[in-house]
């Protein structure tokens, strides 16, 4: 009966305005009376239709994340079909900053609760994060990456460095337009490294040595024409260095180890010196250590004190058969390591693992002139007298070279749990002299690291993830066995307990989840060992991410089928739903021929 009425209305006008004396302007008043009569008929009772549903088992929908392009959407939409739907994922944004005619995903997990019957999920923008993947395997997942943004692609630094050791920081970096790009370091409230990029992008290395103890937050920045590009912090943890304990042996006095005993002294290392004057008589001294042993011939309870060994080659083999062994067992064991200065033409027999290295003489000429020395951190000027060079070999670890071919001239051998030394530089004491202290501490540093066996921690904490973000989980790992639970402190001082769950496959070994609510450092406990650790804020450190997020969409798309087949079957189907026409339609159609009417009538 309600669709009648329309019909009369129109009726009714057009009779009204046939009737009229007036006989200009007839086919106008119809038009506009029909106009009339079909917008309050398009108000009152708007059409609708029905919407079929998704078919089970082919259902695809297109996420949009944050970096999406609207020409790679276009695209995508005419080639799957207008009805496709589009969901956003959104988790941290506010309902007023999105577009209102597109539904938001606030997890991933609540993407197959409302589109139960979906089977493909075509990504557009930087994607989803990496922690979120997992809830979605079984799924296909397509990738739309658009070009990366501009900024940071990589970046890779130290988070534990130890003060006073040389720290870089290196990545690559991309700018928008081509041009040159200025990298800075600022550290200390003020800038202590910078490189230059001419074509804008490209790979970059800044470094800088720590000067305190404790925690800080460096940071990149960008620069091209004077104008600030992007700004990303750079979080460290500098560590006191721990001292070593050092068995010095040499077998006649010379400067390179006097220099290199007062050097290691002043650090707090403890060290003892045994120096042979003549046949039978030695002379000794101790730094730094309380309860000095006696210096006789090495045993392992005199090895065990100690935590690297350097020596020359002729103390090396002045030792006998058993002094051998206890020294090749202390290494092997991980007790301590072992530095030869390789200051004879051959390498002693007694060098433990010593069928690895092979000394290499140079001429009188060239041994006599300062060559250049490289190796990671070194600084500016670091040049010292090469006699010998070591033969490249599978099993060795290069640390130092020289001159422009790259020859080496320290080199590091796994033995066991330890490590075995050999350098070719016998006069670093120069270095001192001449005002170079930077050199000659990156130098040994260098190579007491190499030499140093490995400490582990009886109890540590250690996070699986290199950027964590608010709201979103965060793994740890603790290893050691200990009881209790792990406990964590925001910046604003709240505490949260996490429940460790035992590692299947490593008895030492247990994890927890914890879910950061802010951006800052976080300090993580449990029992005696510490852990700070810093969460990015959401627009930080941006690029490094997507690689992290195409990983895993590829690494979730080899999952086992089964499990997005059994979501399906387990699923509630779906239904039809129906679509109505807005009614301001009708509203719009009925003003316009009431104002044509009206207008009419007065002209």
């Amino acid at each position: 009966m309600l669709y009648l009425l329309p019909l009369l209305l129109a009726v009714l006008l057009t009779v009204l305005a046939l009737r009229r004396s007036d006989t200009r302007r007839r086919g106008l008043r119809v038009a506009a009376g029909l106009l009339a009569a079909a917008g309050l008929a398009l108000a009152a009772l708007p059409p609708s239709r029905s919407r079929p549903a998704a078919a089970p088992g082919a259902a695809t929908a297109v996420l949009l994340t944050p970096g999406y392009s609207s020409d790679t959407l276009a695209a995508l939409l005419s080639s799957l079909g207008t009805g496709t739907p589009v969901w956003r994922f959104a988790p941290t944004e506010t309902t007023a900053a999105l577009s209102a005619d597109t539904p938001v995903f606030r997890n991933a997990s609540a993407i197959r609760a409302k589109l139960p019957g979906l089977r493909r999920l075509h990504v557009l923008g930087r994607g989803l994060p990496a922690a979120d993947v997992p809830a979605l395997a079984g799924l296909e997942l397509h990738p739309h990456a658009d070009a990366p943004a501009a900024g940071f692609r990589q970046a890779t630094w130290d988070a534990r460095p130890t003060l006073g050791e040389a720290w870089v920081v290196s990545g690559s970096f991309a700018a928008a337009q081509a041009g040159p790009v200025w990298l800075r370091l600022r550290a200390a409230g003020t800038v202590r490294d910078s490189a230059r990029l001419p074509g804008g992008t490209g790979a970059f290395r800044l470094s800088f040595t720590p000067r305190a103890a404790g925690r800080a937050v460096y940071a990149l920045e960008a620069r091209s024409s004077g104008r600030a590009l992007v700004r990303e912090p750079v979080p460290i943890e500098v560590q006191a260095p721990e001292p070593l304990r050092v068995l010095l042996l040499a077998a006649t006095p010379s400067f390179e180890l006097r220099f290199l005993k007062d050097y290691l002294a002043g650090r707090q290392y403890a060290v003892a010196l045994r120096t042979g004057l003549s046949r039978g008589l030695t002379q000794t001294e101790f730094l730094n250590l309380p309860n000095p042993p006696a210096l006789g011939s090495l045993s392992p309870a005199l090895l065990a004190r100690f935590d690297v060994v350097i020596t020359d080659a002729a103390t090396l083999a002045s030792l006998g058969g058993s002094e051998t062994a206890a020294l090749r067992t202390a290494v092997a064991n991980g007790t301590a390591g072992l530095l030869l200065l390789a200051d004879a033409p051959t390498l002693p027999r007694q060098l433990p693992g010593g069928a690895a290295f092979g000394l290499q003489a140079r001429p009188a000429a060239a041994a006599a002139t300062a060559q250049p020395l490289r190796w990671p951190a070194a600084p500016a000027g670091a040049t010292a007298l090469v006699p010998a060079t070591l033969r490249p070999a599978t099993n060795l670890r290069p640390l130092i070279s020289s001159g422009s071919g790259g020859q080496l001239v320290a080199a590091a051998r796994r033995l066991g749990l330890g490590a075995v030394v050999v350098s070719t530089i016998t006069e670093t004491f120069p270095w001192q002299l001449r005002g170079q202290p930077a050199v000659y501490g990156a130098y040994w540093s260098c190579l007491l690291g190499a030499a140093r066996p490995p400490r582990p921690a009886a109890l540590s904490i250690a996070l699986l993830s290199h950027w964590p973000r608010p709201n979103t989980p965060l793994e740890l790992r603790i290893a050691g066995a200990t009881a209790g639970p792990l406990t964590l402190a925001g910046p604003n001082g709240a505490t949260v307990a996490a429940a460790r769950r035992p590692d299947a496959r490593v008895p030492e070994w247990s994890s927890a989840t914890y879910w950061p609510a802010t951006a800052g450092w976080h300090e993580a406990r449990v029992g005696a060992a510490r852990h700070w650790f810093y969460v990015y804020a959401p627009g930080q450190w941006r690029g490094p991410e997507q690689p992290r997020w195409q990983l895993a969409a590829a690494q979730a798309a080899t999952t086992t089928p089964g499990v997005a087949a059994a979501a399906a079957a387990d699923a509630p189907p779906t239904t039809a739903g129906h679509e109505t026409w807005p009614r301001w339609w009708g509203y719009a159609l009925f003003l316009v021929g009431a104002g044509l009417l009206w207008l009419e009538e007065k002209l």
